[in-house]
């Protein structure tokens, strides 16, 4: 008589075959989600790994050039759309998602009506998502590897090729709304996913349904209108992009309308109406960090390099440099009231040795000295 071996948790593990039985994938299925749940997840779901409608909106994306220079997207071809691809093997991919949303004093709308106050978008707050959501994923891969005997997997978190709202959307976590980010009915979209690329047969998830009717809070509240079309993103125009992934001098046309923003956008999300049902993340991890919801924005353009690097550490802050974050702030500056700290704080800066930072330091000033010509005092026939 065979060995029955036992999973840490007390349950039998599956026996060591590629074959199992259609009701022992449904009980792995329900586990699976209840070690999500154990691990912080606040919701699992399992999708095959047909993305042929997704693979062609992203072909139309990246042939119009909306992508911008975010050359990666088109770098890897089909293994994106394709996860088999990727990871040969792959049969299902199980998504999780994560809440993100920090509990705050101080409304996020009305941060960006303070001037002089930076706004960093909400999930760049704490500490980098990218290794917490790894860690978990690992350890749920490695309890599924406890009751298989053994599988193949991999796990990722914006680590790869990886159509994730795509995947998370077929596997029942929410619908993409009108401002490409997932949204979930109960939940709305403040979280992040991550995968679990595997070889297990799993029952799949129902996709989710869309509910945004004819809402177009998310077109009409964007500052720069990069929502160029329902479900169609230009990212070009992106505050997030134009912040985060962009290396070079940010246009002039968009500066105005990044007003207090110095890393990231939650526009579409803050004014989204199912984020109404959004709570609060559980994770101190999450937590703003070194003061970044209530900086001033000349506090933060007064950093030396080493405090930059310090106060980012484990932070997704840091992955735009000392440099793009000084040239951030700088627009910010100039968007800011014209005080004296203000006029003082770029003026330390004017003569940078990156041109980079003294290109924007100048946009700022200029603004500031168009914001202040007074008007003339009579008027004069000309």
């Amino acid at each position: 008589m065979a060995a029955i071996i036992l999973c840490p948790d007390g349950v039998p593990a599956l026996p060591e075959s590629t074959t199992y039985s259609q009701a022992e994938l449904a009980a792995l299925k329900t586990d699976i989600a209840h070690w999500g749940r154990e691990l912080g997840f606040q919701q699992i779901g399992v999708s095959d790994t047909d993305l042929a409608a997704a693979e062609s909106r992203l072909e139309t994306w990246l042939n119009a050039g909306q992508h911008g220079t975010m050359d990666y997207m088109r770098r890897h071809g089909t293994r994106r759309s394709r996860p088999a691809e990727l990871v040969p093997g792959t049969l299902r991919v199980i998504s999780a998602r994560m809440d993100y949303l920090p509990a705050e004093a101080v409304d996020p709308r009305d941060r960006l009506d303070d001037g002089s106050c930076a706004y960093v978008s909400r999930y760049a707050l704490g500490r980098d998502y990218h290794k917490i959501l790894r860690r978990r994923l690992q350890a749920l891969a490695t309890r599924i590897e406890e009751r298989t005997g053994s599988s193949g997997y991999r796990v990722f978190v914006d680590s790869a090729p990886v159509l994730e709202k795509p995947l998370a959307e077929k596997a029942g976590l929410g619908w993409i709304g009108k401002h490409t980010n997932l949204i979930n009915r109960g939940a709305g979209s403040w979280f992040f996913l991550g995968e679990l690329y595997t070889d297990l047969p799993l029952p799949v998830d129902g996709a989710a349904s869309a509910h945004c009717g004819s809402c177009r809070a998310c077109i009409d509240v964007c500052p720069t209108d990069a929502i160029v079309a329902p479900y169609r993103l230009d990212a070009r125009r992106c505050i997030s992009y134009l912040t985060i992934e962009l290396k070079g001098a940010i246009p002039v046309e968009f500066r105005r309308a990044i007003g207090n923003r110095i890393y990231g956008c939650d526009d579409c999300q803050l004014f989204c109406p199912w984020n109404k049902f959004a709570q609060p993340t559980a994770e101190d991890d999450f937590a703003p960090r070194h003061g970044l919801d209530t900086a001033e924005l000349t506090e933060l353009f007064a950093w030396s390099e080493e405090t930059w690097l310090e106060r980012t550490a484990g932070s997704p802050i840091r992955r735009i440099g000392y440099e793009r974050w000084l040239r951030n702030v700088a627009i910010a500056l100039g968007n800011a009231t014209g005080t004296p700290r203000v006029i003082q704080v770029l003026e330390a800066r004017r003569d940078s040795s990156s041109a980079l930072i003294a290109e924007h330091v100048a946009w700022a000033l200029g603004e500031h000295r168009r914001k202040n010509v007074q008007p003339p005092t009579e008027i004069v026939d000309v």
